[in-house]
């Protein structure tokens, strides 16, 4: 059980009633002062985001977009797409059966700024659980066939070279790359999905993507 010293707000959104009331339950045991609301439609998941955004909004693909519609896994995907460009910070957490559908958006992913976690639908709620943590730390994570390889950016390299070469911390780095500090979290965040590094208990993620790298031979 998580407490917050700050009341956390999440959205939950599925189609079925069952499923998505079993999802709050288990959300609230982990974090019990936090603010859950649901949503079982794209049109209420847009009205309540207009009113209030959620630190992490957690949603099925599968929807209808009003009431007495048929639940589509290409609705839910053209929300996504809509959400992925209207707040390009807000911390989403996609649980599905369809997680594949999402290799459309695969660019919007990547170019998105909140955190970003993937789980497939039919995984015990401990590991949704952890989806959703790691989302609220920033976290970008997709599924290894949504990655061709080791594939990096200049600035991601530039970030390796000044945090294991120069010893730099964050608003240093920053400095230097004249970018702003959430920028260059942003840019840690990328590398560590791409090499594969996420949170894991008993250990320094920041270290543990200095070693990736240079098992990859990013850095010497």
């Amino acid at each position: 059980m998580k407490k917050m010293t700050t009341p956390l707000r999440l959205l939950v959104v599925d189609d079925h009633e069952a499923v998505l009331a079993g999802l709050v339950s288990n959300l609230q045991a982990e974090y019990e002062t936090a603010d859950i609301r649901q949503a079982t439609t794209t049109q209420a998941t847009l009205d309540q985001l207009a009113d209030t955004l959620p630190n992490v909004l957690v949603i099925d693909l599968a929807l209808p977009e009003n009431p007495g519609d048929p639940s589509e896994v290409d609705t839910g995907i053209n929300l996504l797409r809509q959400l992925l460009a209207q707040y390009p910070e807000l911390n989403i957490v996609v649980q599905s059966a369809n997680i594949k559908s999402l290799v459309r958006l695969k660019p919007a992913i990547d170019s998105h700024q909140g955190g970003f976690t993937i789980i497939d639908k039919r995984l015990p709620m401990k590991e949704l659980l952890v989806k959703v943590d790691w989302a609220l730390q920033g976290v970008i994570y997709t599924p290894r066939d949504m990655r061709n390889g080791v594939e990096v950016r200049p600035e991601w390299l530039d970030v390796l070279q000044l945090a294991f070469k120069e010893g730099l911390q964050d608003k240093a780095i920053a400095e230097r790359m004249s970018v702003a500090e959430r920028t260059v979290r942003y840019y840690w965040s990328k590398l560590q999905n791409a090499l594969d590094v996420y949170p894991e208990a008993g250990k320094n993620v920041r270290i543990q993507t200095g070693i990736r790298a240079r098992e990859e031979g990013l850095i010497d």
